[in-house]
C-alpha cells in the first residue's frame, strides 16, 4: 500500500479534519476548569517551590501537558461541541490519562472496545464521529474508518506526524526502519503500519543484539525467535539488516534513542567502512522536544537533595514510566501514581513501581523535614498535579 499516497488523498476528503472547528473560545472556560490550576501558576512563580512548614516541595521546571496533548483534548472537546447528535467514538484513550479520558465518558464520547489486542469496529457506522488520538492509529484503522464514510477527526501529535514520514522515507529508499519503541504501544503500532520492513527494538541491549547479528556474532534462530512478534512480515535479518534507518516512538528516553541511533552507525560503519556508510545507514532526528524538555527536567531536579519523588501520569504512559526511571537510577524513593486518589489521609500511597504491580506502601511521607521532587507525564493535567501537592500538604500537619 501507498501510505504516502493514501495520507494525501484523505486529507484532502471532505469528511476528514485535522484543524478543529475554530471553537476554542466556546471550549477555553470547559478546559480551564477541568484541567487548570491556580496553585500550580503560583509555584511557577516563585521559581517552582513552595514551602509549607516541614514541606518543601520542588516541582520540575517542565512537565505535564504538552502542546500536542493540549490540541488533542482540546479538539475532542471541540469535537462533541461541533457534532451535538452525532454518535462520537475514538479509536483508543485520548492520552494516557485516565481523568481526561473519563470527562470525555461524561461527555458520552464512546471508546472503541478491545478484545485480546483487537480492536471491535463493528458498531460504527457510517456517518458516525470518530477521533484518532494523540498517539495517533494505523494506517489500515484509517482507511476502514473512511471506507466505512466516517467523519475522522485527526488529533495525531505532529510529532508522531513526524516519525511517519521518517520511516516512509525509509521505505522510499528500501531501507528498513529499527524503531525504538515499545511493540504493543498505539503509537509503535501505529508508526510501524507506515513502514516497509522494520524492526522494534526496546531497548539498548536489544539493539546490541542486532548489532552483533549484523557483525555476524548471532544466531538466526535466536534472533526470529526473540523478535517474531516485533518485525515486519516476512522479515529476514540476513537480508533486511543491510540497510537501516532509525526512528522513534516519540516518548522513549532521549539518551537512549540518541545512542542506539549511534550504536547503528558505528556498527554500519565496521561493516561497510565510511566510503559506503551512506549506503547503508540514514539517521534523522525525531526525539520529540516536550518528552526532551520533560526528561532534562527532571535531570535537573535529580540532582537536587531530595527525600522522595513523586511522578504524576497513567500507567500505561511510556513518557511517564521513563520519569520515573531517571529519578530511581539516582536512588530517590520515587512513587508513580496515576491520580491524587493513590494518596490517602492515613500517610498511605498506593503505586506502581517500575515493572512491577500495584503495591502500598504506608508511612511514605517521613517525619520531620521533607523535601519532594515533583514532576508528571505529558498526558497529566495541572490540576492533578495541584491535587497531590494539597494532599502533602495536609500529610505534612500531622
Amino acid at each position: 500500500m501507498d501510505t504516502h499516497a493514501f495520507k494525501r488523498s484523505l486529507h484532502h476528503s471532505e469528511r476528514y479534519n485535522r484543524r478543529g472547528f475554530g471553537r476554542a473560545e466556546e471550549v477555553a472556560e470547559s478546559l480551564e476548569q477541568a484541567y487548570q490550576s491556580g496553585l500550580i501558576g503560583t509555584i511557577r512563580d516563585n521559581g517552582y517551590k513552595l514551602i509549607h512548614g516541614r514541606l518543601n516541595v520542588r516541582l520540575a521546571e517542565a512537565f505535564g501537558f504538552c502542546w500536542g496533548v493540549e490540541r488533542a483534548v482540546a479538539m475532542a472537546y471541540e469535537t462533541r461541541r461541533h457534532y451535538p447528535n452525532e454518535k462520537i467514538w475514538i479509536t483508543n484513550e485520548i492520552i494516557h490519562n485516565p481523568s481526561v479520558n473519563d470527562h470525555l465518558r461524561e461527555m458520552n464520547v464512546q471508546f472503541i472496545s478491545v478484545d485480546q489486542g483487537v480492536k471491535d469496529f463493528s458498531g460504527v457506522s457510517s456517518g458516525d464521529v470518530v477521533i484518532l488520538p494523540a498517539f495517533g492509529a494505523t494506517v489500515q484503522e484509517m482507511q476502514l474508518l473512511n471506507e466505512r464514510g466516517c467523519h475522522i477527526v485527526d488529533t495525531t501529535c505532529p510529532w508522531v506526524s513526524k516519525v511517519w514520514t521518517t520511516v516512509e522515507k525509509h521505505k522510499k529508499h528500501a531501507f528498513t526502519s529499527i524503531i525504538h519503541g515499545k511493540v504493543k504501544h498505539e503509537e509503535t503500532l501505529a508508526t510501524s503500519s507506515f513502514a516497509g520492513t522494520y524492526l522494534v527494538v526496546l531497548d539498548l541491549e536489544e539493539a546490541q543484539l542486532v548489532a552483533e547479528y549484523i557483525l555476524g556474532r548471532g544466531n538466526r534462530d535466536e534472533f526470529m525467535e526473540r523478535f517474531a512478534r516485533a518485525s515486519s512480515p516476512g522479515f529476514d535479518p540476513d537480508r533486511d539488516l543491510q540497510h537501516l534507518g532509525v526512528a522513534n516512538q516519540t516518548t522513549m528516553l532521549k539518551s537512549e534513542t540518541e545512542e542506539i541511533g549511534r550504536l547503528f552507525e558505528r556498527t554500519m560503519l565496521k561493516k561497510y567502512g565510511p566510503a559506503h556508510l551512506n549506503e547503508h545507514f540514514l539517521a534523522f532526528n525525531t526525539i520529540c522536544d516536550a518528552t526532551q524538555e520533560r526528561q532534562d527536567a527532571i535531570f535537573s531536579l535529580v540532582d537536587e537533595p531530595l527525600d522522595l519523588m513523586v511522578v504524576i501520569g497513567g500507567f500505561n504512559s511510556s513518557n511517564t514510566t521513563h520519569l520515573q526511571e531517571i529519578a530511581i537510577s539516582r536512588g530517590i524513593r520515587s512513587f508513580h501514581i496515576d491520580t491524587p486518589d493513590r494518596i490517602s489521609d492515613g500517610n498511605q500511597i498506593h503505586h506502581k513501581p517500575l515493572g512491577e504491580d500495584l503495591t502500598i506502601e504506608t508511612n511514605f511521607l517521613p517525619e520531620g523535614p521533607v523535601s519532594v521532587g515533583i514532576t508528571s507525564g505529558a498526558s497529566t493535567p495541572d490540576r492533578a498535579v495541584e491535587e497531590v501537592i494539597q494532599k502533602l500538604m495536609r500529610l505534612s500537619e500531622n
